[in-house]
């Protein structure tokens, strides 16, 4: 497992690729990850997903464009 924060472009991604993506992700890491979605759906997906699983979640929005930090 490794501690250092991982990058998940989902950019483009129709739900539920960018759960999945992050839902395997965090079965293999035990720090944190960025999450980059351009959908409000797949923010909030991914950002309930997050939060069910214990992590702390914030997310930034950028030109239409949401970053997802999610830390444990």
């Amino acid at each position: 497992m490794s501690d250092e924060i991982v990058t998940i472009d989902a950019r483009g991604k129709l739900c539920p690729e960018p759960v999945v993506l992050t839902r395997k992700a965090m079965n293999s890491l035990s720090g944190g990850m960025l999450v980059l979605v351009d959908s409000p759906v797949a923010k909030e997906n991914v950002s309930r997903l997050a939060t069910k699983q214990g992590y702390k979640v914030t997310v930034d929005e950028v030109n239409g464009e949401y970053k997802i930090n999610i830390a444990p």
